[in-house]
């Protein structure tokens, strides 16, 4: 069976079952522009029904701003990196019906920003894969582990993003909240991507960047939950069993 040594541990497993956003792929350059132009489009849309947002644009959907309005940052335990797209919808939905918009039109407004907003992040393709990713997927595939993406995203979108990044024939499984009844940080997912991984959750190591990846894991009862923290901030991954700031602190053995 392969294993891991991670920090003082050696960790036996059969899969890995990573997230996407923000794990697989650089969440700010995927996602910020995306965040910003919603939030634009809100913005406009308040000021033709005479509102205003209810909070600070950067607690919308939790992103942080540079001195210029730039995305830099988002908020690991906000909805930009937590929210379903029908969860996504409706805390927008509220600030308009909160403006006075009747709710059916709020939604249907809103369907329409992120529609707009969605066919940009389509024209720039602006997925790309984290530092040390490549390395880690090829060296699984050298020993043949199976690997499978589980994440709050759409499938269909989690499988474009993979095909821009080039990666999508390392995964045998991509589970999207689409696929489940109940998503994270419920263990539905790691239950959905075990099987069809052919392994059991307690041979499986989950890898994300939210507390809601590793009390998936924790609840599914995999062999290990780790926290990804690339910028060393880690204090919202409560319940990870282990925290990496790199790949390369990752290097499966046969």
């Amino acid at each position: 069976m392969p294993y891991c040594d991670i920090n003082t541990r050696r960790i036996p497993f059969k899969g890995i079952l990573f997230d996407k956003d923000g794990t697989l792929l650089d969440f700010v350059h995927l996602w910020g522009e995306w965040a910003s132009n919603v939030t634009k489009l809100l913005e406009h849309h308040l000021a033709l029904a005479g509102g205003k947002l209810l909070s600070d644009r950067s607690k919308v959907l939790g992103i942080k701003l540079d001195s210029d309005g730039s995305v830099v940052d988002y908020d690991h335990q906000g909805p930009l990196a937590m929210a379903t797209e029908e969860e996504t919808t409706a805390v927008l939905a509220w600030q308009l019906y909160a403006a006075g918009i009747p709710w059916n039109e709020a939604m249907q407004q809103v369907r329409q920003m992120l529609k707009t907003a969605m066919q940009k992040v389509r024209e720039q393709r602006g997925a790309r894969p984290m530092p040390g990713l490549l390395q880690l997927l090829e060296r699984c595939a050298q020993l043949e582990i199976p690997l499978a993406v589980v994440t709050a995203d759409r499938t269909s979108e989690a499988r474009l993003h993979l095909e821009w990044m080039g990666i999508h024939p390392f995964f045998t499984s991509i589970v999207g909240n689409d696929r489940v009844r109940r998503g994270k940080p419920d263990p539905e997912m790691v239950l959905l991507a075990c099987s069809e991984l052919g392994i059991r959750p307690e041979e499986a190591i989950v890898i994300g960047d939210s507390n809601g990846d590793m009390q998936m894991g924790r609840q599914a009862g995999t062999a290990l939950t780790i926290g990804y923290a690339p910028d060393g901030c880690s204090s919202h991954l409560l319940d990870a069993d282990e925290v990496i700031r790199s790949f390369n602190e990752l290097i499966p053995q046969g």
